[in-house]
Order: C-alpha cells, then structure tokens, then sequence
C-alpha cells in the first residue's frame, strides 16, 4: 500500500500499519476494502475529525464520522461528552447529536449560521484566495449569478457590491445563505433558490439579465451547466474547480461555445496532496 509521507509530497510504501492510529486506518480501510473484522484496542486513537475552522467560527462545532452505526447508549454518551466539553454542537455524517448554541462562520462582512455538514473549503487562507479572485474576475458586474453556491462562500461577498441570484441543491445550506445574507447590513439584494443544478441548469433564456456566473461544483463538473452556458450570451463565466479533468471538460465546452479562456488561476490549498483547486475567466 501507497501513502504519503509525513510533512512532505512523496509517496512511500508500506505493509504495516502502526496500531496508535488504528481507528483512523480503520475507517479508512472500511472505505477502501469493505467490511472490516472487529477493531483492534489502542492506547491513543486519534481525535475525531473537526469541521471547526477556530479563527472564523465561534463557537466550536465538531462532526463525527464512523464506519458502523451507534446505538442508544453510544449517541447518549457522546451527547454527554458535548456537554462536559461545552461544544457548541456535535453532529455525526450530519445528524445533530447535542447543541447548545448555533455555530456561526465569518463569511466577509455575514455571519452564517452553519448547518450541520455543511461544504466548506479545505482552509480559511484558500478560501480568502478564491474567494478574491471570482470578485476581481466578476468585475463591474451589476447582476451576477452563483451556481452551486454552498453557503455563500462567493455569493456574500459578491452582494457587497452586486446584485445576487444564489442557486444550490441543499436546502440546508441556501437556508443558511439566506439568513446570512438578510443579517448583513450593506449588502446588495440576494435571491436564493434550491435547484439541482445537475438535473435543471439554469437555461441560457434565464441568464439573459446576468452581467456574470460564477459556478464552483462538486468534482464531477458542470456538464449541463456549462452547455447552457455555451448557449447563453452571458458576457463573463468564472469557473471554479477541484477537479483538472472536469475542468478541462467544461472548459472545453466553453470555448466551443465561443468564449475565451482570459485568466486561469492554480491554487495549491490541499497540502500534502496532488489536488489543486481552479479559478478561471471565460469571456465573450
């Protein structure tokens, strides 16, 4: 098996695995392999992983992850452990376990409450860095559209200074968007909608009144989107992306479409990993 050397970008392989970490490997395996046999006892299993990003969200909220399901007894416990820890709130793949508080995310000048499981980027730094590029791209746009909007990582720093139609599948996170956007003095009006962008892209017809679209999708890209897009007569598209594959993809269907590829930005904010994150501007 291949992993990655500690503090460094070389692979290194390896046959065993050191017991310390054993719930971590465990979990990970599972994913990997299937159904794993009983767990083996550790002194020290490691912490479990954290959405908190301490510099932005006060107070703390922590999510959980394991491989098999918890009991009665289990989920009372970690309730428990929330309490006597004074978390915030302690959610496990999504599903609230104990709150005591709402947990609220600096977003530029918003505070978003954030919902449980909630997308947000690998680090604050990289998120600042997208963040200025999709406003410096976007311009002097009046009226700009934000597809796969999350909780408006992009959208509410847009509204500063422009007009916004959001637009993402979660219902949790638009809700989210939205309250952030309508506690924010300042700002430019913001219309939210949940729409499965995958299903229904937002049709060339619908964008005719946007100055600009900024869409960021999970890793399987944008096809339909950007096909409508390549339709429309949209005069800026700004494409943000994980993925190098779907990117070039979507790209692709851009300039068929008769845009231009103005600005293409790498941003390394997965340390220790080969993935890097995309901001382009495509013009017409």
């Amino acid at each position: 098996m291949m992993f990655w050397r500690s503090a460094s970008q070389h692979l290194v392989r390896t046959t065993s695995l050191p017991l310390t970490n054993a719930l971590f490997w465990h979990q990970a395996l599972a994913v990997r392999f299937g159904r794993l046999g009983p767990l083996p006892k550790c002194s020290n299993p490691p912490a479990n992983r954290s959405t908190s990003r301490r510099q932005r969200l006060t107070p703390d909220s922590i999510s959980t992850y394991a491989a098999r399901a918890l009991n009665t007894k289990r989920l009372t416990e970690l309730a428990r452990i929330a309490e006597a820890q004074s978390l915030a709130r302690l959610t496990r793949h999504g599903e609230l376990v104990a709150q005591r508080a709402q947990p609220l995310l600096q977003v530029g000048r918003a505070q978003v409450p954030l919902p449980p499981g909630a997308f947000l980027q690998a680090t604050a730094a990289g998120e600042e860095t997208l963040a200025r590029l999709v406003v410096e791209h976007s311009g002097k746009a009046k009226r700009v559209a934000d597809l796969f909007a999350g909780i408006g990582t992009f959208a509410l720093r847009l509204a500063e200074t422009m007009r916004v139609s959001a637009a993402d599948s979660d219902a949790g996170m638009i809700t989210a968007l939205q309250r952030g956007a309508s506690t924010t003095p300042g700002l430019k009006p913001v219309e939210t909608q949940t729409r499965d962008l995958f299903r229904r892209p937002f049709m060339a017809s619908e964008l005719k009144a946007m100055d600009a679209v900024v869409f960021d999708p999970p890793r399987q890209g944008a096809e339909a989107q950007a096909r409508e897009l390549a339709k429309s007569a949209v005069p800026v598209v700004v494409a943000v992306s994980c993925d190098a594959a779907t990117f070039s993809r979507d790209a692709k269907i851009l300039i068929d479409g008769g845009y231009k590829l103005a600005a293409i930005t790498p941003v390394d904010q997965f340390r220790y990993s080969h993935h890097v994150e995309i901001v382009a501007k495509f013009v017409r």
